[in-house]
């Protein structure tokens, strides 16, 4: 029987990582994303979820404390935002250097000062080349169903990589939303248990955490890397076979109204959602333009995201970040890298917008998309990035 509940994305979490049998959990609160281990300690306190809760005095103790329980083959989970995921920078690096399949939830926040506890990615924008796979989710259903995807991934032998699932912070924490919570059986079939490889075990003796010198170093990060090279193509795969089981699937990102768009919005997270609505206005009007909304982000799917790409003649690309003393934000970074060799190539704009929470309306995007539509009549960019919506600053 299909069990449909009104919840916000943090509790949508708990309910899937309840469903995912998780052995550990450590965190250590912060806003907005604390109701998601409030729920958790709930769900353990109340013999809902055997699981050991480990309380931490801080985030970077959080992540230390699932690496080593990880390391013994644990499924473990955390999950943090903001000043908590800058304080684990240090341990993010280590746990993927492991290749360690910890799973973490991040409810997006910008970062101080000034002292701000509401939405933009510059959290997790800081932390981008971690070697952690990263997931933008724009509903509570996708990310109750992202977070049992992630276990899926990241445990599988091919890959074995920690996975995070990013979502607004209040925009979507904290916003109920109908959501089909995934039973514990139903997940299990999906996500049995494996005999991961890299376990410290006294019968299975192998080292962790090793120091090496330069004639060694390169070769193990190189491992990392060839490891994310094999995630689209995983991801794929774990969409699909969640698919057969559950009826749905989400891809590597989603495309609204692409096929014939001249100005491709791109994207991520909640302002997607809003972004349709304007779609949905122009497109009434005739206006060719569309959405392109990434979700794995990290890895990028290069070919997916170039073949996507290749047929706008301008993309407008919306970052919920700045790339301080950059060319523009770290999306358009990577989306112009995508093209850094190619003669013919669409041109590429780039706004910085909802930073610090602050709304990014249907108006607002109508407007952007209708600066693009001039750089098609001018045939150049003359600003590459605009930084949208700063009172006294003329664009």
């Amino acid at each position: 029987m299909i069990r449909r509940l009104a919840l916000p994305t943090n509790y949508a979490v708990a309910y899937a990582v309840k469903s995912c049998d998780v052995d550990v959990i450590a965190a250590y609160p912060i806003t907005p994303q604390t109701a998601v281990v409030e729920k958790l300690s709930e769900f353990v306190a109340d013999g809902e979820l055997d699981a050991e809760f480990i309380a931490a005095e801080s985030e970077h103790s959080a992540l230390s404390a699932v690496v080593g329980a990880s390391a013994v083959g644990a499924r473990v989970f955390t999950a943090t935002s903001s000043q908590g995921l800058a304080l684990m920078h240090e341990v993010l690096f280590i746990a993927s250097s492991m290749r360690l399949p910890i799973v973490m939830a991040i409810a997006n926040r910008t970062l101080s000062m000034p002292l701000n506890i509401h939405n933009d990615h510059q959290d997790m924008m800081a932390s981008r080349d971690c070697g952690w796979v990263q997931m933008y989710v724009s509903s509570a259903q996708e990310a109750h169903d992202s977070i049992i995807q992630s276990y899926r991934l990241a445990e599988r032998s091919d890959i074995l990589v920690p996975v995070c699932v990013c979502y607004d912070g209040f925009v979507l924490s904290h916003t109920y939303e109908p959501v089909i919570v995934r039973e514990k059986d139903e997940v299990m079939e999906y996500l049995p248990r494996i005999d991961r490889p890299n376990i410290l075990d006294p019968d299975r003796p192998i080292t962790m955490g090793i120091m090496a010198l330069p004639d060694h170093t390169y070769e193990f990060k190189y491992q990392l890397v060839d490891a994310l090279t094999k995630v689209p193509k995983a991801l794929e795969e774990v969409d699909k076979e969640f698919e057969k089981r559950f009826n749905v699937s989400y891809g590597l990102y989603e495309e609204y109204m692409m096929e014939d768009a001249e100005v491709l919005l791109i994207a991520m997270g909640a302002m997607a959602s809003t972004a349709k609505v304007a779609i949905d206005r122009l497109r009434s009007r005739g206006v060719k333009v569309g959405l392109f909304r990434p979700r794995l982000y990290r890895p990028i799917p290069i070919d997916s995201w170039r073949e996507a790409f290749m047929k706008a003649k301008v993309l407008a690309v919306v970052d919920r970040a700045i790339g301080f003393g950059g060319v523009g934000g770290p999306l358009f970074n990577d989306i112009a890298a995508l093209f850094a060799n190619d003669r013919d190539r669409p041109l590429i704009l780039n706004f910085i917008a909802g930073i610090g929470g602050r709304d990014v309306t249907v108006k607002e995007l109508i407007d952007m998309i209708n600066m693009s539509f001039k750089v098609i009549e001018r045939g150049y960019v003359d600003k590459p990035c605009i930084y949208y919506g700063v009172r006294g600053l003329e664009v």
